[in-house]
């Protein structure tokens, strides 16, 4: 028998439900000891504590059982930092394809695409994946999320909307350096990827950028780095990307903790990416 602390991670099985609706216990053989939830304290019965993602759990049960459970029920180990998960030779091989994947991108042999999912057939062909968790590890929220802001950047680019608003940044960036543009746009994206996914904020905001690039008459590399970059820093909220929230119950962090973090640091890559972009995308 082992104690283990693991936090829930976003579309875990757990996520909404109560470790006494689960039977976590006949079900699985693992008892739930405690929950942490944002550094604050937690009242009523354990089994009628409905988890959320974030939440930390103490869990209790026969150690082989636990280090199986964990990957299927969706939970990120804390405590143990040397679990062994797998046999070590599968690791190395596992390893190995990844790092092969990687190179062949690298060098430019297959698109990126191509060898990552050749990567991928080939864990779960041999056996280091089974299909069903691979199923469950797509982050199909996200995938619907891309299908539907796709459609919604062709529908402002052909109605003119993108247009409309890059014509709105033009205006108000008139009569002044291009520079100022690049950083409206910047700030905006990060804005943007602070409340929906970094992915669709590049989606929405990459057709935006081209068309101010090009009322500029200037070159759009600078402005699509602006936007690849600025996705990439959401740090006001923790709904911003995925991390964000799975450090939240660990640090017993509250909502109002990272605009009075992110803020600064946001400010700081403001502050520090708007000159690097200008030397290295020169306009």
């Amino acid at each position: 028998m082992g104690l283990l602390e693991v936090v829930v991670m976003p579309d875990s099985f757990m996520e909404g439900r109560t470790a006494g609706r689960v039977n976590l216990r006949n079900r699985f053989g693992i008892n739930l000891l405690a929950v942490a939830r944002e550094g604050g304290g937690l009242r009523g019965r354990l089994s009628n504590i409905r988890i959320r993602a974030g939440d930390v759990l103490l869990l209790q049960g026969n150690r082989e059982i636990l280090h199986e459970i964990i990957p299927r029920l969706g939970f990120l180990p804390l405590a143990e930092r040397s679990l062994r998960l797998g046999q070590p030779r599968r690791v190395l091989l596992a390893l190995g394809a990844f790092a092969l994947a990687v190179g062949i991108s690298a060098t430019g042999l297959l698109p990126i695409q191509i060898s990552f999912l050749g990567a991928a057939i080939f864990m779960v062909l041999g056996g280091f994946l089974s299909l069903k968790d691979a199923y469950a590890s797509i982050n199909w929220p996200v995938i619907i999320l891309l299908g539907a802001m796709f459609p919604l950047s062709q529908a402002l680019d052909q109605t003119g909307g993108t247009e409309l608003i890059a014509g709105g940044i033009l205006h108000a960036a008139s009569q002044a350096a291009p520079w100022v543009a690049l950083t409206i746009v910047f700030v905006g994206t990060m804005f943007l990827s602070d409340l929906v996914n970094n992915t669709a904020a590049t989606v929405l905001m990459a057709p935006i950028a081209l068309n101010i690039a090009h009322g500029l008459e200037v070159s759009p590399d600078s402005f699509l780095m602006a936007v690849a970059i600025s996705a990439s820093c959401a740090f006001l909220t923790p709904v911003g990307h995925q991390s964000n929230t799975l450090v939240m119950g660990p640090g017993g962090y509250r909502f109002s903790d990272y605009w009075r973090m992110g803020l600064p640091l946001e400010v700081i890559i403001v502050v520090t990416a708007i000159p690097l972009l200008l030397i290295f995308w020169p306009l």
